[in-house]
C-alpha cells in the first residue's frame, strides 16, 4: 500500500453500511464505522474486521448534527488518521405513506439525516482530502437510491426525493472538487434484502416488489459494498460524478 488508506463509512452497523466497511478493511482500508444508535451492532463489524486481521474503530455519531460529524472526523484524525475515504452511507425511511399524509416534522427527519447528514461528512472529507488544503486527495462515495429517479409513490416520495437531492450532491460537488485530488461518485441500489423497510413498515417488501425487477430478485447488501468499495479504488480512477444503477436492471 503506497500510502495510508482510512474510510469512515457513515451507517456502518448493519446492510449496506456493514458490509462495505468488511469489504474496504479487506481492501486494505482502516475503517471507522459511524453509527447513531446500534452501538453493539457496530462494535460487533469493529471485531468481525479485527478477527480478519484489518484495524477499525466505531463511533456514535448523529450525521445530521454538525457537532457530532465534526467529532466524529476529529476521532478519526487522532486515532487513524486523515481520512481519504468516505462513504455517505447513513439514511433513514419513515412508515410508508402518500404526501398528503406527511407532516413537517417527518420531512425534516428525513431530509436532515440523508441530506444535510451527506453534506456536513462530505465537507469535513474535503477539507482533509483537497489538495487545495494540503490534503492528498480521496475518494467520496454516496449513496443514493433508484428511488430517486422511480419516485416511490404511495409509499415514501420523500425518502426519494431526498435522494435525488445525494445525486446532485454527488454531480456538482465531483465538478467542484476534481482539480483537487477528490473523486465523488453514487451508488444507487435497488431493492435490498436490509432491515431499512421494517423501518418503512413492511419488512417483507423486497419480496413483494421482486417481480417487477428485470433479474426477478432482490438484491444483496455485498453486491452494494462490492461496487462502493471498487468505485473507491484506483480501478475506478477515472470515474468522478457518475451515478452507477446497482438494481437489477430497473
Amino acid at each position: 500500500m503506497e500510502r495510508n488508506r482510512i474510510a469512515i463509512v457513515t451507517g456502518g452497523s448493519r446492510g449496506i453500511g456493514a458490509a462495505t466497511a468488511k469489504l474496504a478493511a479487506q481492501a486494505g482500508y482502516r475503517v471507522c464505522i459511524a453509527y447513531r444508535h446500534r452501538q453493539k451492532e457496530a462494535d460487533d463489524v469493529v471485531s468481525a474486521i479485527e478477527r480478519d486481521g484489518g484495524e477499525a474503530m466505531a463511533v456514535g455519531a448523529d450525521v445530521g448534527r454538525e457537532a457530532d460529524v465534526m467529532r466524529l472526523f476529529d476521532a478519526v484524525d487522532r486515532r487513524f488518521g486523515e481520512v481519504t475515504a468516505l462513504v455517505n452511507n447513513a439514511g433513514i425511511l419513515e412508515r410508508q405513506m402518500r404526501v398528503e399524509e406527511m407532516d413537517a416534522e417527518r420531512l425534516t427527519r428525513v431530509f436532515n439525516a440523508n441530506v444535510v447528514g451527506s453534506f456536513l461528512c462530505a465537507r469535513e472529507a474535503v477539507r482533509r482530502m483537497s489538495t487545495r488544503h494540503g490534503g492528498h486527495g480521496g475518494a467520496i462515495v454516496n449513496v443514493s437510491s433508484v428511488a430517486a429517479r422511480l419516485g416511490s409513490p404511495n409509499e415514501y416520495i420523500d425518502y426519494a426525493a431526498s435522494k435525488a437531492a445525494i445525486d446532485t450532491l454527488t454531480v456538482g460537488l465531483a465538478k467542484e472538487v476534481a482539480a483537487e485530488g477528490i473523486r465523488v461518485n453514487c451508488v444507487r441500489p435497488g431493492s435490498i434484502y436490509t432491515e431499512i423497510h421494517a423501518s418503512g413498515g413492511e419488512p417483507g417488501r423486497v419480496d413483494r416488489v421482486k417481480s417487477r425487477i428485470p433479474m426477478q430478485r432482490g438484491g444483496e447488501a455485498d453486491e452494494i459494498a462490492r461496487a462502493i468499495v471498487w468505485l473507491l479504488s484506483d480501478e475506478a480512477s477515472y470515474m468522478t460524478g457518475s451515478l452507477v444503477d446497482v438494481a437489477g436492471g430497473l
